[in-house]
């Protein structure tokens, strides 16, 4: 960063020497003696061109780090422009730069600008290694600042500032050539004092500099990695070799994968819940540690970008609808519509509405984000899929690959899990909450429409039907009951449960013919017992029959 924040400054000051030229020549050269004042002096030279150094230096060390080179088009776009434009610069540099050094004499903007203007090919040239140079400079900033808060407040403002640097410098050059005599096209970069074999040999010896570091990088990224991992996702597992890390494994194997800063670890939207294998892995970087501590992340929580497994792990991206839960790929039957048994969640927060008042816009939002991650986590640790979150509600479906009793046992698992993520949500937060997060959940098994609704990029595997329409209005029972759970007697039988001695309630559903045995739940947590009472009946083999 401190490179790039150098070369962008230097690039900006000679750039605004340029737009003078829409003042004059004169202009152009009363400010190119404080620019060389600066740039040309020891300590100038030495952070341009140490900048300059350590920056491609550490280019191609993050290319050569690169397992895979899939990657969104504007971090391609950033490496391209970086290690392209050098080439474009480097007679230019040598004939103004390199030609001072050694004559103690240096060509100024009356000669420069119409050895360019003659000569098509260069002005081109040139024209477009400044825009190169700009362009890379800008994704670099992009990639750094886009994830900060003050950001879109004052995007337009540096929108306009990065169009206008480069056009202006443009047209400061076109004018201020124009405003000059032309000179022979053979007399561009004439050397002054100095042999032009000498200027030949340095532009050679630079140009395979240049190339053979870029292409010993390249060749080094070919020599094979022994060993390989499989890094498992909620819908698939992939192997890779290992020095991969789970950014690059998931793009290079298709697997959307948000990164909003382009895999530097300065953001967390890369972030994965490692659910099996984190004991195996290398422990997390200084930097890794201060971008998870910034966000509280838990200990299960790892960047995607840094982690870099040499063991089997098991993980689950956080953020993105795509990477909530667990991520179905519908065939065309199921994409058409198809009716299949289910058990259906639905849980809601209880007053939170009064809660966002009292909270600032930040507090409310990560709060709300930690409950999404509680339910998701319950939800797909259970064997389920979060269809949707609804404002402070969601949405989750078991049943869509397995049978109705498996599904209606997933379900219930759930909402325990989520009572107690519940409870350590309310004990993490204590000292910020006037009162404890509370809330309501309905349960209801059944047929439904299983299938691809929606528009365009809005629409996603989801269910409709009459089980969807009793599920949700169960929730509202359990608020009405003030009780965490209100499940349908039809999704306990099915899980295999026996509770002969709870009460149930018949109640009637807007909607829906005749009543629905229900059954009201103070505390979803109840369930654990039940349920582990009737596995372990399970397990207990058939006595044999006396004689």
């Amino acid at each position: 960063m401190l490179t790039g924040v150098c070369l962008g400054l230097f690039l900006l000051t000679h750039f605004s020497n340029h737009a003078l030229g829409l003042v004059s020549v004169e202009a152009m050269e009363n400010m190119r003696r404080i620019f060389n004042f600066v740039w040309r002096s020891w300590p100038g030279t030495i952070l341009l061109y140490g900048s300059l150094l350590v920056h491609f230096v550490l280019s191609l060390e993050s290319l050569y780090r690169r397992q895979t080179l899939r990657m969104p088009i504007r971090e391609a776009l950033k490496i391209v422009f970086g290690l392209s434009f050098p080439f474009l610069l480097v007679s230019h540099v040598i004939n103004t730069r390199i030609e001072s050094a050694l004559t103690g004499y240096g060509d100024g903007y009356y000669e420069v600008l119409p050895r360019l203007w003659s000569n098509p090919l260069t002005a081109s040239t040139q024209s477009a290694a400044l825009v190169l140079a700009w362009s890379h400079g800008c994704l670099g900033f992009w990639f750094w600042m886009r994830g900060r808060d003050w950001y879109p407040r004052y995007f337009l403002l540096i929108y306009s500032f990065a169009l206008l640097v480069p056009l202006l410098a443009l047209l400061g050059f076109v004018v201020g050539a124009r405003s000059i005599p032309a000179i022979p096209s053979d007399a561009w970069f004439k050397p002054v004092r100095t042999s032009p074999e000498i200027l030949s040999d340095i532009r050679v010896t630079i140009f395979v500099t240049l190339m053979t570091a870029i292409g010993v990088t390249l060749i080094a990224r070919l020599i094979p990695v022994r060993g390989k991992i499989r890094i498992t996702y909620p819908d698939r597992a992939i192997s890779v070799a290992k020095g991969f890390s789970v950014l690059e494994a998931s793009r290079a194997a298709g697997i959307p994968h948000l990164s909003i800063c382009g895999g530097r670890g300065r953001c967390s939207t890369c972030r994965v819940r490692v659910t099996e294998g984190l004991e195996r892995q290398p422990p997390a970087t200084e930097a890794e540690r201060a971008t998870l501590a910034r966000i509280r992340a838990p200990d299960n929580v790892r960047l995607a970008c840094q982690l870099r497994p040499n063991h089997n792990l098991s993980i689950s991206p956080i953020l993105g609808a795509d990477n909530v839960g667990l991520k179905i790929q519908p065939s065309e039957q199921e994409a058409a519509g198809r009716e299949r048994r289910i058990a259906v969640l639905f849980c809601d927060l209880r007053d939170f509405t009064l809660l966002a008042q009292q909270q600032l816009p930040f507090d409310t939002v990560f709060l709300l984000n930690r409950y999404f991650e509680t339910i998701g986590e319950a939800v797909e640790e259970s064997g389920g899929m979060i269809d949707k979150f609804i404002g402070d509600g969601a949405l989750a479906i078991f049943g869509l690959n397995n049978s109705i009793e498996e599904a209606c046992a997933q379900a219930l698992t759930a909402t325990v899990r989520i009572a107690k993520g519940v409870d350590v949500l309310n004990r993490n937060f204590m000292s910020e909450l006037d009162k404890p997060l509370r809330i309501a959940m309905g349960m209801h098994a059944g047929p439904a429409i299983i299938g691809q609704i929606g528009y365009g990029k809005a629409s996603a595997l989801t269910a409709v039907g009459d089980t969807i329409n009793a599920a949700s209005r169960l929730e509202g029972f359990a608020k009405e009951y003030d009780a965490q759970l209100a499940v349908s007697a039809d999704v306990v039988r099915y899980a295999g449960l026996t509770v002969n001695n709870r009460e149930s309630y018949n109640i009637s559903i807007r909607g829906r013919t005749g009543t629905l045995e229900t059954l009201i739940v103070q505390n979803a947590s109840e369930f654990e017992a039940l349920m582990a009472a009737a596995a372990q009946k399970q397990d207990v083999p058939s006595q044999p029959a006396a004689r």
